[in-house]
């Protein structure tokens, strides 16, 4: 049988190691309030912001959480001892893009409130992974 230490300690590592895929990293509670004494113009021009960074962490953080599963995976193949030394966990990034996910509802929210057209505001669409935006890409023949 193997040594039960070592496997509790893979678990762990497994578990706590890796960095948190984007997808499920949950928005936190941003005050609508704050964008109170926006003007539509400006709510729009600050979803378009947001929205773009969003995006922009998104990819980074998708590429980390990928590299840290390929690290994990390579050395629970190869040489356990190595996971010691594997970076892995979230940055501060991960902080940031569960606020800014958390403005985007605020500012949906004051828009609402301020009854702007929803036809002058940027879509939010959750971005997609790059699998997938690599196979939509592609043309069919």
């Amino acid at each position: 049988m193997k040594n039960p230490i070592v496997i509790l300690t893979l678990l762990v590592f497994v578990t706590v190691g890796c960095a948190t895929s984007p997808n499920e990293i949950q928005a936190t509670h941003v005050s609508p309030i704050q964008y109170s004494s926006y003007d539509c113009d400006q709510i729009a021009m600050e979803m378009g912001f947001v929205g773009r960074k969003v995006n922009e962490l998104y990819y980074q953080l998708e590429d980390e959480a990928s590299a840290d599963q390929g690290q994990m995976a390579l050395g629970l193949v190869l040489f356990w001892p190595a996971l010691f030394f594997l970076e892995g966990g979230d940055d501060y990034r991960a902080g940031e893009y569960a606020r800014l996910k958390g403005e985007r509802l605020a500012l949906e929210d004051a828009a609402v409130m301020k009854k702007c057209d929803p036809t002058s505001l940027p879509r939010f669409e959750e971005p997609k992974p790059k699998e997938i935006l690599v196979k939509e890409d592609v043309p069919t023949m």
